[in-house]
């Protein structure tokens, strides 16, 4: 299994664009609220930088609560002018309405799949007998009960080693803190009063006798912005109170560690542990469970590499790292003497990404070729056994199972194909279509191609494009621009009904995987980090020209999206070129580059960022992207919605008001800027289907209508001329 360490029907009716818009949005005249300054200036090095709006950032105060409510209302009054948001969002609703069930997996006696019936706002967890016939299944667990708007999700959950035994984690409103409940699996009742106060954590058991979580001290103040950078691994005991859970590492004064995980091999014997000071880069320490009174062995003491156990024969272990090899590959050594200079090479380091899982006794080895999957099946010799066949070009998730199972199942998908499972015979490498979802999207009416274009400095950057057959390329098609770019994620195609319902409005939908990424390994995840971050921006900033240039798109009809640190990119995109696009939408986004590691889980981004308190250089580097310090008087910025979350603790909302603050405050002209706060919510995961439609009625009722469009592009209406 992978170790875990946490976004067309018919041809665009292109007389809709034969018109320069008509700009009606100017006619709107907006009353921002007032957001006071206050006089609060921080010393770096010597230069005096102001925060007027730092009062912002206390999230439990009543002026901070007032102001996002009149900020609200205002956007609320702004949106309600769009004569096509109730359209969008029936649209959206349509074709959201489809049952979505995930990938099944075996546990005990059962066999357990997530579905969604359609517009449910959490996914229900359903069980069935394994061997017997899968319509005989049973709801086992459904969050859309633990509360009646949907804003209590699911966090996780951890079998014990026979199946009778589940730990699962809720979140509420959208929170990174966690409780943990334990429930007979067999009876579904719960046995043992809630662990509370948990964070960023798996749940990993100990074969039928406990488990093994993560988590902070419960910060003094706000426990949604509060610094929280001394993680600890727990154990529980199954039938003893939180209180007396072991603690087995971390919270030592001599080195922090923000964050720590710990998992139990499959057989039992052994826990690892993995260490680390930031998002990149663990230390690796191993204990053996055979020998109650042992100690941990250190087998890696610095954080310089990404290394973790994929799996063991007994004494012999298998490590996927990054250590001398940027692109990683699986070593082989054994757990008596266990440190790097034993490592056997077992699958070599490639020029593609390797991710790899084991299930059925067999390792498969994904590989990323220019953010497209291919997977190879080793067995446990190293022989190669053969090349899996995949429906298609685009994503795969799973192959994932344990030693013992002869089928598994895996994901894939595209941007123009939906989400469908298969069922893979493990010894005799055949796949057969499992669910294939029925919805109301026809993908060979849509095209995607990738493109390769030259950034900056001439480094060729990859792009997936996406949109309806047939398309004119006449410069005037709404184009999202979508960007990450950071923290060695990998943005690979996928289906999403968001982008599905955008793209049958005529809509285009670009990915470029932009430097920091880890879509070309650990190189080019450093090529975008600390001081080489502008070369992110100016990736994303040449993809955008690109689309320019070859009649895509034009900066009228251009809107930039990303969320968290692609909130950073549409931020830094839109303050160094803003008359690139019509529409900016950041995201949740780290915007504040001087403080964002003050709060919560912040320092440990460092890795990607630096801080302002490294030193000068750093200080001065980060000044001169930082969304919220490069708003400047007299610009005329891109029509803009922040979108934020009012329990987001991961990039807490503070960000994103500072920031919608500096705009009202300096916007030249009439393009609106607005922040749009969702209550009850977090950073994303686990938001309620209905919110999330919500959301994205308005921010593509927000985009098309600044582009010009008084009715939607494939409405029959007739439409106003300007």
């Amino acid at each position: 299994m992978k170790h875990i360490s946490f976004i067309l029907i018919a041809l665009f009716a292109l007389n809709a664009c034969d018109e320069k818009p008509k700009e009606q949005k100017q006619d709107l005249v907006i009353n921002y609220p007032d957001t006071k300054k206050v006089d609060t200036v921080t010393n770096y090095f010597g230069t005096e930088v102001k925060d007027p709006y730092r009062w912002l950032e206390d999230d439990r105060s009543e002026e901070t609560m007032s102001w996002v409510k009149d900020q609200n209302k205002t956007t609320q009054n702004y949106l309600q002018n769009i004569p096509y948001r109730e359209e969008l969002k029936e649209r959206l609703s349509k074709l959201w309405n489809y049952e979505k069930v995930g990938s099944p997996y075996k546990e005990g006696d059962f066999t357990y799949y997530s579905k969604n019936d359609g517009l449910q706002d959490q996914y229900v967890i359903y069980r069935y007998k394994t061997g017997e016939d899968p319509s005989t299944a049973q709801v086992f667990l459904d969050p859309n009960t633990f509360t009646e708007d949907g804003t209590i999700s699911l966090g996780g959950m951890s079998f014990s080693e026979d199946g009778k035994t589940l730990a699962y984690a809720i979140s509420e409103g959208g929170s990174d803190w966690r409780k943990i409940l334990v429930m007979n699996a067999e009876t579904k009742e719960i046995v043992e009063d809630t662990l509370k106060d948990i964070k960023f954590s798996g749940m990993s058991w100990l074969k039928n006798e406990g488990f093994y979580y993560s988590s902070y001290d419960k910060p003094k103040g706000s426990e949604l912005s509060a610094k929280t950078d001394q993680h600890k691994l727990y154990y529980h005991k199954l039938g003893t109170s939180q209180k007396d859970d072991k603690l087995v590492f971390g919270g030592t004064a001599a080195e922090k560690h923000r964050y720590i995980s710990g998992s139990v091999t499959e057989d039992g014997n052994y826990l690892f542990m993995y260490p680390r000071i930031s998002t990149s880069g663990n230390k690796l320490m191993m204990k053996d469970l055979n020998k109650p009174n042992s100690n941990f062995v250190t087998i890696l003491d610095n954080a310089d590499s990404d290394t973790y156990l994929i799996d063991n024969v007994g004494d012999k272990l298998f490590f996927v790292t990054n250590l001398d090899a940027p692109n990683k590959k699986i070593v082989t050594v054994e757990a008596s003497n266990p440190s790097p200079e034993n490592w056997v090479d077992f699958i070599a380091e490639t020029e593609n990404v390797l991710s790899p899982s084991t299930g059925g006794g067999f390792f498969f080895a994904e590989y990323m070729v220019d953010a497209v999957s291919k997977v190879m099946q080793y067995d446990y010799d190293g022989k190669l056994i053969r090349e899996v066949e995949l429906p298609g070009v685009g994503s795969v998730g799973g192959f994932g199972a344990k030693k013992k199972d002869t089928e598994l199942y895996y994901s894939f998908t595209n941007y123009v194909t939906p989400g469908s499972i298969y069922k893979y015979d493990i010894k005799n490498g055949t796949s057969e279509i499992y669910v294939k979802p029925e919805i109301d999207f026809n993908p060979e009416d849509y095209e995607s191609q990738q493109v390769f274009y030259k950034s900056k400095d001439g480094t060729k950057v990859p792009m997936i494009i996406t949109h309806k057959k047939g398309l004119e390329l006449n410069g005037k098609n709404p184009t999202i621009l979508y960007g990450y770019g950071g923290f060695n994620i990998s943005l690979t195609p996928s289906f999403s009904i968001t982008n599905a319902v955008w793209m049958e409005q005529g809509g285009i939908y670009a990915v470029p995987n932009l430097r920091g990424g880890g879509e070309y390994g650990k190189e080019w995840h450093d090529a975008g980090t600390q001081l080489k971050k502008q070369n992110v921006f100016d990736d994303f900033i040449a993809a955008a020209e690109y689309l320019i240039d070859n009649n895509y798109t034009s900066s009228e009809y251009l809107a930039i999206r990303g969320g968290s640190n692609g909130g950073l990119l549409v931020g830094a995109t839109m303050t160094q070129r803003p008359e690139l696009m019509k529409v900016a939408l950041p995201a949740v986004g780290v915007l504040d580059m001087l403080r964002y590691h003050t709060f919560t889980s912040g320092a440990g981004w460092a890795y990607d960022y630096g801080t302002s308190e490294d030193n000068q250089d750093m200080f001065k580097y980060l000044k001169g992207y930082s969304p919220v310090h490069n708003v400047k008087e007299g610009v005329k910025y891109p029509a803009t919605m922040v979108t934020t979350g009012d329990h987001d603790d991961r990039v807490v909302p503070a960000h994103s008001f500072k920031f919608a603050a500096e705009l009202q405050t300096k916007q030249t002209g009439n393009n609106p800027t607005l922040i749009r706060i969702e209550t009850d919510a977090g950073h994303g995961a686990g938001t309620p289907v209905s919110k999330t439609i919500e959301q994205y009625a308005d921010i593509f009722g927000f985009t098309l209508y600044n582009m010009g469009f008084e009715v939607l592009p494939t409405s029959t209406k007739e439409k106003v001329k300007g």
